[in-house]
């Protein structure tokens, strides 16, 4: 048995060391972000992490999923299933089909450090079956000092972004059926048109969300992801290399989240901003895919975020 009163001194040392080290870091992130590149420039001010932050979630101020088969469902697809990520990087929340999404923020600004910045949590699998729903992750800062989301957004540029499958300024809009376990009906601007499977698993609810201001129709905006199901006996679905939220790419087996960096924020003419810090973060499900009866439709999910630099 280790001597208490050593063991004491040795745990205060450590507690010194700890936060002279937190403080030192965050002076560093604070004064030594990186070099402004093209594009925005941003001098806003930030609000600095302290001792007593944590490196995860600590509000979500949005949740808008688009219809899918956990939608309107109190374990997945509810406000407070949202609201439940808070501070949690276990409990579960999905996003519906394209467009659907969540925003959220710390109790501090993330600052634009050296490396990656924020890693974000979801539920894919692999690799032998491999099963990623890929998120679209952008960012913002609170550039009017109004502590909500209702600034400009950036996209964070993944691996995908320039692909020749991509598709910016995608629209898709859903039409409420009025009834459970019904079919979704919905249409896009390139005028395509299909709908969002119900199937037997997810029969007793309305997939059409129920939180949504008009219930006859929804509509999203975004950048759209080439899809990546790949048929068969099992169907899988491909993740991509970075940059995407639930998606089984290289870097998850070792972190157990998807990594992602405030310098790939582009704007909406897809040049590239430099953003020294960023207050909220939006994630939506990137692609339109319908995986049959049996799967569903590709739903982005999100169990959390962090901070990396804490």
């Amino acid at each position: 048995m280790k001597n208490p009163c050593w063991a004491a001194m040795a745990l205060a040392a450590l507690f010194v060391w700890s936060s002279c080290r937190k403080d030192a870091l965050n002076n560093d992130l604070l004064t030594n972000v990186e070099t402004p590149r093209t594009g925005l420039v941003s001098n806003v001010t930030l609000r600095p992490a302290t001792l007593a932050s944590s490196p995860l979630i600590s509000k979500v101020y949005t949740y808008m999923p688009a219809p899918g088969q956990f939608i309107n469902e109190s374990a997945y697809g509810t406000i407070a299933a949202a609201q439940a990520v808070v501070g949690s990087t276990s409990n579960l929340v999905s996003l519906g089909g394209y467009g659907g999404y969540i925003v959220f923020g710390f109790d501090h600004s993330v600052v634009n450090g050296a490396g990656n910045d924020l890693g974000i949590y979801g539920n894919p699998l692999g690799p032998q079956y491999q099963w990623s729903e890929p998120g679209i992750v952008m960012v913002s800062q609170d550039v009017n000092g109004n502590g909500i989301p209702d600034d400009p957004w950036y996209e964070l540029a993944g691996s995908e972004y320039n692909a020749s499958g991509t598709v910016k300024n995608y629209r898709i809009t859903y039409y409420n059926p009025h009834a459970a376990g019904t079919n979704v009906p919905w249409k896009d601007n390139l005028g395509n048109s299909g709908i969002v499977q119900a199937n037997s698993f997810h029969s007793a609810n309305n997939y059409y969300p129920a939180m949504a201001p008009n219930q006859d129709s929804i509509t999203f905006t975004g950048t759209k992801l080439v899809n990546t199901l790949v048929p068969g006996s099992i169907i899988t679905n491909l993740a991509f290399a970075w940059g995407y939220s639930d998606s089984y790419s290289s870097e998850y087996p070792t972190y157990g989240y998807n990594t992602f960096d405030i310098s790939w924020a582009v704007n909406a003419s897809g040049q590239s901003v430099s953003l020294n810090a960023i207050d909220f973060v939006k994630v939506y499900t990137g692609q339109n895919c319908n995986a049959g009866p049996m799967l569903g439709e590709i739903s982005t999910e999100l169990k959390g975020a962090r901070d990396l630099h804490l």
